[in-house]
């Protein structure tokens, strides 16, 4: 049992560790990407913005002083002022003028990193004549700036400097992917907890299937999977359980079989070998020795037979229906009837064409005839009919002989049951369980019931159409 819960723990872990690393390369991928995605959005952003703050200044560079209602020209200060007083400063922006090659003034800068106080980077911005973009490293993070010289008289009166300090946002960004990543994290343990118990229970029939199997031995056959569901796994369960069914049918075949031959053979063969040990030299007593002992092994042969055909009739192959035609059965059951005793024989026969196994039936209609023969004497009077409807069919056979009693009605078709036998019978039971098993085959029913006038009278009746398919009543 331990071995194949760690089987089956193991395939199941198997199967969970694929999906893992699929959702978790999947998922992490999509981090990634996401990442580079949004990252990719914010810097675009940032260009949007320095490119949008650039072009506002150019454009108040080319008109007039609202103040005066003259052109700027040369006054960049003027330029400057009426520009700061009339844009603020988007998140992580700062605003940053240069008149003259010095600083002249600045907007609040984040974290109070002061770009204009970069002697170096001052003097590089105040010898532009282009425009510059360009990236930075500060205390404050990753910068982006775009400079943009002013010109007056030829030379480069002022500088316009807007930078982009893209900590905050970046924060935000990674803050929302770290957000993300836990999230995903939390729905991944939930999907493959959620998946192991899921797989546990699809594999449950299969690890009950190899229960089932393993439990299984010649003597014990009635374990079943409880079939829960119509999918694949249902199915297998089902087809499972069929399977089981068949090997039930056939090992109780098989051992009903061993049983009546061990029980019906011991007798025969001791006879037999009592004689045979006792045999002498006279050749008269050997002659009555081998006589004795040839109708021991005949009815040994017959009984073998019988059991055989019985065994047979388990076999879904045992009844081949067949149209035929109701009066020519019936006459010639009369017909070979003839041969088995001095009776007064009747015929009643029916017509009609009807779906029957005429070789099984004629064998069912024979075994009650012969056992009506044996308890009949010369000269009595055995009937053989025949009759049909829409849906049915009927054969019987009645004598007038002693009769089956009302208590011995049923369990005279039992294998080896002979009820309240006459003791002219010689048989040993199998001929009326030969007629159920046929009669069974054919999904029809037989009865005894008592003849009018005394003596007993055997009724098959059978479906008119033949025997519904094996497994016709599954979906």
């Amino acid at each position: 049992m331990t071995d194949r819960r760690r089987r089956s723990v193991g395939f199941r872990g198997r199967v969970l560790g694929v999906v893992a690393v699929l959702l978790v390369g999947g998922t992490s991928l999509a981090v990634v990407l996401q990442r580079a995605i949004l990252l990719g959005e914010l810097a675009n952003e940032v260009e949007k913005s320095l490119e949008q703050e650039r072009q506002e200044i150019i454009r108040l560079a080319d008109g007039r002083n609202p103040l005066t209602g003259d052109p700027f020209g040369s006054d960049v200060a003027a330029i400057f002022d009426t520009f700061l007083s009339r844009n603020v400063p988007g998140e992580g922006e700062v605003y940053i003028t240069l008149v003259d090659g010095e600083p002249y003034r600045t907007t609040i800068a984040p974290e109070g990193v002061r770009l204009d106080q970069d002697v170096a980077l001052v003097e590089q911005w105040a010898a532009l004549t282009e425009g510059e973009r360009g990236a930075l490293d500060t205390d404050a993070g990753p910068v982006r700036y775009l400079a943009v010289p002013l010109a007056a008289n030829g030379s480069t009166a002022g500088v316009f400097v807007v930078a982009n300090f893209e900590r905050q946002e970046r924060e935000e960004v990674e803050n929302f992917i770290r957000t993300e990543a836990i999230v995903s994290g939390l729905v991944m343990l939930i999907a493959l907890s959620t998946a192991w118990l899921l797989a546990g229970r699809l594999l449950r029939p299969v690890r009950e299937v190899t229960d089932t199997a393993q439990a299984i031995t010649e003597t014990d056959l009635s374990r079943r999977i409880p079939v829960e569901s119509n999918d694949e796994i249902g199915r297998l369960a089902a087809t499972f359980n069929d399977m089981l069914d068949r090997l039930d049918t056939a090992f109780a075949t098989q051992r009903r079989f061993v049983d009546d031959a061990g029980h019906e053979l011991r007798t025969p063969i001791t006879v037999v070998r009592g004689h045979l040990e006792l045999l002498g030299d006279d050749p008269a007593d050997r002659a009555e020795t081998v006589a004795i002992v040839t109708d021991e092994l005949d009815r040994m042969a017959r009984i073998v037979n019988d059991l055989l055909l019985l065994a047979k009739a388990e076999q879904p192959d045992f009844i081949t229906p067949e149209p035929t035609e109701l009066s020519e059965l019936t006459a010639e059951l009369v017909m070979k009837a003839r041969t088995l005793g001095d009776r007064r024989w009747r015929l009643a026969a029916g017509d009609g064409i009807v779906q029957l196994d005429q070789q099984r039936i004629t064998q069912a209609v024979l075994n009650l005839i012969r056992n009506a023969v044996e308890h009949t004497s010369p000269g009595d009077e055995i009937s053989v009919g025949s009759s049909s409807d829409d849906t049915t069919v009927s054969l019987w056979v009645a004598d007038h002989g002693p009769g089956v009693p009302p208590d011995d009605r049923e369990r005279v078709f039992e294998r080896f049951d002979r009820g309240a036998a006459d003791p002219r019978t010689e048989g040993v039971g199998l001929g009326l369980s030969i007629v159920r098993a046929v009669v069974d085959g054919h999904h029809g029913s037989v009865e005894v019931i008592e003849t009018p006038g005394g003596g007993a009278t055997f009724t098959i009746t059978l479906p008119r159409s033949g025997p519904a398919r094996r497994g016709s009543d599954h979906t």
